[in-house]
């Protein structure tokens, strides 16, 4: 009797760790399909896939895993020659994960392109860049209303990423070259001076550091937090930086290079280039797992995903979500 107690102990054990694993999901957008792909990142498979406006950029999930908000920037095929530039978008589609629904579709009204995008921890609020007002937004997720809005007077403001403690929000600019400050509780704005082209952003694990891809000029500046000053820049390792992201340890970081078609790592303390992993056509999201064993990594003009061993420093699988795979989260 006490070996079948043990025995049934043990399934049912494996049952919730199977259960747990299969909670989670990777989220890409395929910017030309208008859709969120939902990815058992286990088996690789599209379990699901969720209409959003048309191309969408970048996704947030907030900290439950619950809903995913996605931002409708209207332009597609961004990296393929003779693009055209299609109407701007002006909406937020809200994902139910758990229900794999579109929750709901958030007009922004007068605020056009919108695309970087993350949520706050207690999942109240929303930041948002909008390019073609030059502006980044505070949205009520409960209500989906605006309820801030600040100017960065700089161009093409792409990505947002928070300090730690949230008080601030860092904005890069790619058309001018910068990244904004700002300060919440004032509402000060300022701007920093960082190299041509910036347009990826992360922040350290351990808070000190803002990290940015300068696409023009193929560098990466270090912002010190404390004193929101560059205090370090260095080569990328590829051409066209554009997404950078931190081990959960804080102890590497990796960078796509989209014209080199490859990924670079690098120490995070000391800026060393420790190695280059090719990857697909065009790399432009990376999203880490929780865990920080793998890298997926968004091939646009590929249109797969590379999954990186960050240990072994290869590519170990790819597979497809659909077309111009982009910008990715990931929701437990």
């Amino acid at each position: 009797m006490r070996a079948f107690k043990m025995i049934a102990a043990l399934v049912a054990a494996g049952m919730a760790l199977a259960g747990c694993a299969s909670a989670q999901t990777l989220i890409v957008l395929n910017k030309s399909d208008h859709e969120a792909a939902l990815v058992n990142p286990a088996t690789l498979e599209v379990m699901a896939r969720l209409a959003t406006g048309k191309g969408p950029h970048e996704v947030a999930v907030s900290s439950d895993g619950r809903m995913a908000y996605v931002s409708n920037y209207g332009s597609y095929g961004v990296f393929r020659p003779g693009e055209q530039r299609q109407e701007p978008g002006e909406s937020i589609t809200v994902l139910d994960l758990k229900a794999r629904t579109v929750a709901a579709t958030w007009t922004l009204g007068e605020f056009k392109r919108p695309h970087g995008i993350v949520v706050s921890r207690d999942g109240k609020r929303l930041w948002v860049t909008v390019e073609a007002n030059q502006t980044v937004l505070e949205i009520d997720t409960a209500s989906g209303k605006i309820v801030k809005s600040w100017k960065t007077e700089q161009q093409t403001s792409h990505m947002v990423v928070p300090s730690l403690d949230e008080e601030k929000l860092y904005v890069a600019n790619i058309g001018s070259g910068s990244v904004n400050v700002i300060t919440r509780a004032t509402n000060e704005v300022k701007t920093i001076v960082t190299a041509a082209g910036t347009e990826g952003l992360a922040v350290s694990p351990d808070g000190k550091e803002v990290w940015a891809t300068n696409r023009g000029a193929n560098t990466i500046s270090v912002i010190d937090v404390a004193t929101d000053k560059v205090k370090e820049t260095f080569e990328s390792g590829g051409k066209m930086p554009i997404r950078v992201k931190f081990t959960p340890d804080g102890k590497e970081a990796l960078v796509s290079n989209a014209q080199s078609n490859m990924v670079s790592v690098f120490n995070a303390k000391t800026r060393e280039l420790v190695a280059k992993i090719e990857v697909g056509v065009v790399p432009v999201g990376i999203q880490m797992t929780p865990d920080g064993k793998r890298a997926f990594v968004a091939n646009t003009n590929a249109n797969k995903v590379s999954v990186i061993d960050i240990g072994a420093r290869k590519v170990t699988q790819t597979f497809e979500t659909g077309q111009e795979p982009d910008g990715m989260a990931w929701a437990k």
